[in-house]
């Protein structure tokens, strides 16, 4: 327990709440206890009462009450799952509640195991995520092993039905961020190519791909199914590179990177849709700055828009970009404020 402390704000910290620079501060103080010390004026502001919600000026002094020492927390063993991973998937975590929990997933670690895919991937650290609860929250949907970004798991059972009929209804707006090569023309538009899946190489169907299929030739494939990927570009770099926004009408396998490499503008770092080289109207993949970009998969589950199954209230949640996208970004001169976080609703 620490002693009365008389505290002066600095330059950097002034013109905030009171409350708030409390917390900065000393982050072991919880709200609560910030309005009991302010009602029961232990927490004054140059000598007078305060509440929570005035704001603070540079040069001012505080007083504050003793308070409780800062503890570490102890990191409780998770059974089945190593520190490491345990320590990774909570740090994914964007937003929790008793109902459902969303992450940021990401890229390189499957959503689910499976042939090829080795045993560590999201279904698999659960554990990790039970946070108190008796059971282990439950994928409500998948992204590609090497997609990052927003993926959904739900507390209960009734809460993991209710949005995956969301999802499957298409009741929640999924927006990509990815980087393609070329610009697309039109800059905004719909891709409509069913897909078919075509067998991988593997003895268990490694490497299967999904094949595009031209709408009036359709009734010719029994097995390809409707697709659709609304796109709208952001931002372009000459004829060489575009950041993209991508929307899935459907929620087909493969379906953002089948759908870019069909008309001509694979996802970079896509070798099994865009090929090797992924040439695009003789740029490449841009021609000249390419060897300065990460070869990884640049498609980011930005943005999910749904409706939250008890509270019923839509729900917005932004995952920000992985690393190696953010170094994209930085390369390119690329801002992610510049850009409205759902075009396709602004630009209708």
């Amino acid at each position: 327990m620490s002693g009365v402390q008389l505290l002066t704000i600095t330059e950097d910290e002034g013109e905030q709440r009171l409350d708030r620079w409390l917390k900065r501060r000393f982050p072991q103080i919880t709200q609560g206890a910030v309005e009991k010390m302010c009602r029961t004026g232990q927490l004054r502001v140059e000598g007078g009462r305060a509440k929570a919600s005035d704001r603070v000026a540079p040069g001012q002094t505080v007083r504050v009450p003793p308070l409780p020492d800062a503890e570490a927390p102890e990191r409780p063993r998770v059974e089945g799952v190593n520190a490491a991973d345990a320590k990774m998937i909570q740090a994914a975590v964007l937003w929790k509640d008793e109902h459902m929990i969303v992450l940021n997933k990401p890229p390189g670690l499957p959503s689910q195991g499976g042939s090829g895919l080795g045993e560590r991937h999201v279904d698999g650290l659960t554990e990790a995520l039970k946070f108190g609860y008796k059971d282990r929250p439950k994928l409500v949907h998948r992204l590609d092993k090497d997609t990052s970004g927003i993926l959904l798991l739900a507390r209960t059972d009734r809460v993991a039905r209710a949005l995956s009929e969301s999802l499957r209804h298409r009741a929640a707006r999924k927006i990509y961020w990815a980087v393609v090569a070329g610009v697309p023309h039109p800059r905004k538009g719909s891709i409509k190519f069913f897909l078919e899946k075509a067998a991988g190489r593997g003895r268990g169907g490694e490497g299967e791909k999904m094949v595009c299929i031209h709408p009036a030739k359709a009734k010719d494939h029994p097995d390809a199914k409707r697709a659709q990927t609304d796109y709208f570009t952001l931002w372009f770099l000459g004829s060489r590179l575009s950041w993209m926004a991508l929307e899935p009408v459907t929620g087909r396998t493969h379906q953002l990177r089948a759908h870019m490499a069909e008309i001509g503008h694979p996802i970079l770092g896509d070798g099994k849709y865009g090929g090797g080289e992924a040439d695009n109207q003789g740029d490449g993949w841009g021609a000249g700055i390419g060897g300065d970009l990460s070869k990884k998969l640049h498609l980011h589950a930005r943005s999910i828009a749904i409706e939250h199954p008890i509270l019923k209230k839509v729900m917005t949640f932004t995952a920000p970009l992985p690393e190696h996208m953010q170094r994209t970004w930085k390369a390119l001169d690329w801002k992610e404020d510049d850009v409205p976080a759902d075009p396709f609703e602004v630009f209708k």
